[in-house]
């Protein structure tokens, strides 16, 4: 009833994606949601932590088998094999998230190259290690590089015009994002209502399935999804609240907390971002108004201006904050779909929970309706 384009072209039980998330790692997530049946994806942002924030990188080496003084293809290596590891039981799918703007495109380089290496020295991992999902930058000239190593490519957008590019890069799975994600949102704020039923009626005549991101955290939203053409979903918060996830306790909790109208959008490292509302927060939406008001006017910057870097100074600190458990400094990331979450079960838990409750209203639909 679930067995959408989605599982049959990344070989998935249901049609649910684990969005790569940072700056923390997920390698202990990832492991978890692979082994529960979906997509699992491994962040890798947090290697790009090293100076600033080096409780957050020893963090990320760390919980993907790794030692902080290693050098970074090193824990790329470790993550992997980790990962392959264990999920090999239940026979898992996961992949890797890599952001491809030119300011990263050395580390995102080195990130897709470690794992093309690893999967020729150990074809085994080709049956499970399926996926390099892009984000974060212009999908072009990356398609030889990951379709040519035998990779399924997924790149992220928030509009049809991203889509356009994508079909014409080759990338083989789109993932149109609403702006009611959490973290990195676009610059006009185009939600998944409007958004997801517009790309995948622009790829349905190239046959290029679209999954929905922003706003998906159940199995009324699954099956919205599927309503609006998409051939799955992508979560990001409601994973983040999972016993397994890898993120800061007080992070993990000001999800479950956030409640009715719990977020708020201000400048983030990329671009606009969604927050869950704390003090700081309020404080950095303020500070975004002065110093860097293109965020709510669809005006993009290059981070480069002085307000804008002292917005993402304010941001690492908030998140270091949130790190050493500092509830009145703490700054995190979170979806409008936070205020519909309220517990914080185990990733299988939860993708059993979304699958029944999803399959239960397609079955109900023909009574209701018809």
């Amino acid at each position: 009833m679930l067995n959408t384009e989605l599982c049959k072209q990344l070989g998935i039980k249901y049609p649910i994606i684990q969005a790569g998330m940072g700056p923390f790692s997920n390698n202990k997530l990832c492991i978890a949601t692979a082994n529960a049946g979906v997509l699992g994806l491994l962040s890798t942002s947090g290697i790009t932590t090293k100076q600033d924030q080096p409780g957050i990188y020893k963090h990320f080496a760390e919980t993907g088998g790794a030692s902080p003084d290693d050098a970074p293809e090193v824990i790329f290596r470790k993550i992997y094999q980790q990962t392959f590891e264990m999920t090999r039981a239940s026979g898992g799918i996961f992949g890797v998230n890599v952001m491809v703007s030119a300011e990263l495109k050395p580390i995102a380089e080195m990130i897709i190259n470690t794992a093309i290496k690893m999967r020729k020295e150990n074809p085994e991992m080709h049956d499970r290690f399926k996926v390099i999902f892009t984000s974060a930058g212009d999908p072009m000239g990356w398609g030889e590089k990951i379709k040519g190593a035998g990779f399924k490519w997924l790149h992220v957008v928030p509009s049809v015009k991203g889509a356009e590019r994508c079909r014409k890069a080759g990338v083989d799975i789109i993932v149109a994002s609403g702006h009611e994600g959490g973290f990195h949102t676009s610059w006009e704020p185009v939600h998944s209502m409007i958004l997801l039923p517009a790309v995948a009626e622009a790829m349905a005549p190239h046959g290029v399935p679209v999954v929905g991101a922003g706003g998906f955290c159940d199995g009324k939203t699954l099956t919205a999804a599927l309503a609006l053409g998409a051939a799955g979903i992508q979560m990001g918060t409601r994973f983040l609240a999972t016993k397994e996830s890898d993120f800061a306790e007080l992070w993990k909790q000001g999800i479950v907390k956030a409640g009715d109208r719990g977020t708020l959008v201000a400048r983030g490292f990329v671009g606009p971002a969604r927050w869950i509302k704390t003090p700081a927060s309020l404080q950095h939406q303020q500070n975004t108004l002065q110093k860097a008001p293109g965020v709510f006017l669809g005006v993009p910057d290059d981070g480069m201006s002085q307000g804008a870097r002292e917005l993402m100074d304010f941001e690492k600190e908030g998140i270091d904050a949130t790190f050493a458990g500092d509830e009145s400094k703490a700054l995190y990331a979170g979806g409008e779909c936070a205020q519909r979450i309220n517990d914080m079960p185990t990733a299988k838990e939860l993708v059993d929970r979304i699958v029944a409750e999803a399959r239960e209203i397609i079955k109900g639909f023909p009574q209701r309706y018809v």
